[in-house]
């Protein structure tokens, strides 16, 4: 997400304007673009345009994402029909340190993962938890199958389907994915979401300040 943020912002710094819709979104143009520089794993170009002869903004998540969140942290702002870098957006478009450090706990803690959903669920619960659990389970790698039994018990073996193993892939892993904090190990696309692996990345230690065992969990220095 950093990186794809630093990307959005040189790009304003050389262009000064992204053209919105009136519903406030990318053009598609710029989405076009976004998808190529962007290389989001899972979210290629050639993957987006299998199901898209264009694209909306709305068809490429990680970019809706990364344009709600530099609104919010007011790197960027709306004028009429444009998106435009704001004075803090251009002071920090080179310090990818900095945009670290500003974007990530705002993303983790302040976003709610639950609401991208198609489905409505609920928040699962305590990010101190966890993260704490991931810094002792995903040194060596672990599954959104383990992680579900450890945090909530095994599955209704009435249930049809479980979908908590989901549940935790899209408001756990796939965020801290995002910032590059923990990595999904390469998996049969068709395999069942319990089975997802992911692994910390060298990032983790040098984002969080986290003991060995199970405890409360702050961003630290990048």
């Amino acid at each position: 997400m950093v990186c794809a943020a630093q990307k959005l912002l040189v790009y304003l710094v050389e262009h000064e304007a992204i053209g919105l819709t009136k519903g406030k979104a990318f053009q598609r143009n710029f989405v076009h673009w976004a998808a190529a520089e962007f290389a989001r794993p899972g979210w290629e170009e050639d993957k987006l345009f299998l199901a898209n002869k264009v694209l909306n903004e709305y068809d490429f998540p990680p970019l809706e994402a990364l344009h709600f969140v530099l609104l919010k942290l007011k790197l960027i702002r709306h004028h009429k029909l444009s998106c435009r870098l704001t004075n803090a957006g251009r002071a920090i478009a080179d310090k990818p340190g900095d945009l670290f450090k500003l974007i990530s706990p705002f993303y983790l803690f302040q976003i709610d993962h639950a609401a991208s959903s198609r489905i409505p669920e609920p928040l699962l619960g305590n990010w101190g938890v966890f993260l704490g659990v991931l810094n002792v389970e995903a040194v060596k790698g672990v599954t959104c199958g383990a992680l579900r039994e450890m945090l909530y018990g095994p599955p209704d073996q009435a249930e049809l389907y479980d979908r908590v193993p989901g549940m935790i892939r899209s408001q756990v892993p796939n965020p801290l994915c995002w910032l590059s904090l923990l990595v999904e190990l390469e998996n049969d696309e068709h395999q069942p979401l319990a089975d997802c692996q992911y692994v910390i990345t060298d990032l983790w230690a040098a984002a969080f300040s986290l003991p060995i065992n199970h405890g409360p969990a702050s961003l630290g220095r990048h």
